[in-house]
């Protein structure tokens, strides 16, 4: 059986949960969110606090903390969001965002746009600090990983686009 399985998942003021056969929709002030789950787990909700039914983890161990995790992902998602911030370093690095697009200039001979998707929002505090928010975790991350993957940091000098979390190992340079 799994530990993470047996916890409770609170349920702040404001969040509903709807089950339906397989799908979960988990609704709140940032938005809505579909979540899929086994079809053998059912989700127990008793006021502010849901439970995966004791039964489904006995028939289904493997699959109760997954389906737990993606609950509470959603819960909070919906409650507080989610935020990735990434930083852009570099000579002449710089970011804007221009309606649905993120207009990158990372040194190459022609600017790069990026699509921002729906249930996304990018914001440029400054020229060179991008900071992805929503409230899907999985598609934070994804829209985060797609912009650092233009310009991924090199390990000499340390140019590109990194997380600010993200350390960055240089090497030695060359020597004669």
């Amino acid at each position: 059986m799994s530990r993470i399985g047996k916890m409770p998942v609170t349920l702040p003021a404001g969040v509903q949960i709807q089950a339906g056969d397989g799908q979960l929709t988990v609704t709140g002030s940032k938005g809505s969110i579909q979540v899929t789950i086994p079809p053998a787990i059912q989700i127990d909700v008793d006021g502010n606090v849901a439970t995966i039914n004791a039964e489904s983890i006995k028939s289904n161990p493997q699959g109760s903390g997954t389906a737990r995790s993606l609950l509470n992902n959603a819960v909070v998602g919906v409650s507080t969001g989610y935020e990735k911030r990434l930083q852009l370093v570099g000579v002449g690095y710089r970011a804007a965002v221009a309606g649905t697009k993120l207009n990158l200039s990372l040194g190459f001979s022609h600017p790069v746009e990026y699509s921002i998707p729906n249930g996304i929002s990018v914001e440029t505090p400054s020229q060179t600090e991008v900071v992805v928010k929503g409230a899907d975790k999985k598609m934070v991350g994804q829209v985060a990983a797609d912009i650092r993957r233009y310009r991924p940091p090199e390990p000499y000098k340390g140019k590109g686009v990194r997380y600010s979390t993200e350390k960055v190992v240089l090497k030695e340079a060359k020597k004669k």
